[in-house]
């Protein structure tokens, strides 16, 4: 009997000796990263990919807008840490909803969350919320397939009325007065448009709405709302469309204006008509602000804007993740992916891909922002006795064993 209790004092002041050194560990520290993120030799904006504990697999769904932005990064990443992203590209709204239902690592969207949205991502990221991350910009274009027709320019009434229906033939006088010159056929207008939620039809009647409300009398938003046209699912699909349709109009980001699909020009009211460009796109960009509040930095785009040689039917897409509560078998891959996408090096493959790389202000605080995400705080249980392990009078608190 002795003896049994003898081993019961040994083993529990063997425990206290372990807690003690856990809690001198303790001392002057009070991180919750997820052991993988920032250091000294990971800089936010480094010029090479910094894989830090990256491992496993990563799923991913959203914009189709971005898809080939992110099918270039992770071709890299993959390269060059091993992780597996598997980004679907659905669009929009089953980014959200896949983030949401706590599916995917993040998601892509060419529109903010919305107030909605934001309450539901509080059930999957615990202790925090999703929050947005412009990480791509780019010129959402105008593509036609006239037969003999190799340029052709278009303002915000006349785009909003061959969408809505009201001009239906190609030499339309609406068309003709602004394409002098030009040969224009007496041919049907085939208008495509998104069948599925999209942030890119969301951005598109953004512009309709701030520049030509009276010929678009819709609310905006992801789903279509006119009546009449064609629909076709993601922005491949309505490229595809458009590339084998003689007579064929439909929006979507400017790396599908190929092949066959001629960008259309478009008459701000500036000096000149603009062309769908990289660098106009950035200029328009540039006068965007950051609207969001905290960690989220959603962005407000200028669409009427006249300065010259700006581009203003732009779209941003964002990467939404948690700002805590991230899960921690995905942290570690999910921060050094959007740490690449972020850095130098990322935003450089934007432009070679025809999309236009965020100005450096706002991606600076995208970059602040990766580095601290976090996944769920785990409280340390404590008890309180009259001894202090850190050697402070204020609060005297004591790792002890449980017995």
């Amino acid at each position: 009997m002795k003896l049994q209790r003898k081993n019961r004092r040994a083993l529990a002041f063997g425990a206290l000796a372990v807690s003690g050194a856990l809690a001198l560990t303790a001392c002057g520290s009070d991180d919750t990263s997820d052991g993988g993120g920032s250091s000294a030799s990971s800089t936010a904006n480094a010029s090479s990919i910094k894989c830090d504990d990256a491992k496993g697999q990563l799923l991913a769904d959203g914009s189709s807008a971005q898809k080939n932005a992110i099918d270039a990064w992770v071709k890299q990443f993959t390269q060059a840490c091993g992780v597996q992203i598997n980004y679907k590209g659905g669009g929009s709204g089953a980014g959200v909803t896949a983030f949401t239902n706590g599916q995917v690592a993040f998601a892509g969207s060419d529109s903010a969350l919305k107030p909605e949205d934001v309450t539901a991502s509080k059930k999957v990221c615990s202790g925090g919320q999703g929050i947005d991350l412009p990480m791509v910009g780019g010129p959402i274009a105008l593509g036609i397939n006239i037969s003999g027709v190799d340029k052709l320019t278009l303002d915000a009434p006349t785009i909003a009325k061959i969408f809505n229906a009201k001009i239906t033939s190609w030499n339309d006088p609406a068309i003709k007065a602004l394409n002098p010159g030009v040969n224009l056929p007496n041919l049907k207008i085939q208008a495509f448009h998104r069948s599925d939620d999209s942030g890119t039809t969301d951005n598109f009647t953004k512009y309709l709405i701030a520049t030509a409300k009276s010929d678009w009398p819709y609310d905006g938003g992801k789903t279509w709302q006119a009546k009449g046209g064609q629909s076709a699912a993601q922005s491949s699909g309505v490229a595809q469309q458009v590339k084998q349709t003689n007579g064929a109009i439909g929006y979507f980001e400017l790396s599908y204006a190929k092949d066959g699909i001629t960008a259309v020009s478009i008459d701000t009211g500036a000096s000149a008509p603009v062309e769908p460009t990289v660098d106009n796109a950035t200029k328009a960009i540039a006068d965007a602000k950051v609207v969001g509040t905290g960690s989220d930095l959603s962005l407000q785009l200028n669409y009427a804007t006249k300065a010259d040689g700006a581009y203003p039917m732009v779209l941003v897409t964002y990467e939404i993740v948690c700002d805590k509560g991230n899960k921690s078998d995905t942290l570690a891959a999910t921060k050094a992916f959007l740490r690449y996408t972020a850095s130098e090096d990322g935003q450089k493959i934007l432009a070679d891909n025809d999309y236009a790389p965020i100005p450096e202000d706002i991606i600076a605080k995208v970059r602040t922002t990766i580095e601290g995400l976090s996944r769920p705080h785990r409280p340390v249980h404590r008890r309180q006795e009259p001894y202090d392990m850190c050697g402070s009078a204020d609060r005297r608190t004591r790792w002890t064993p449980h017995r």
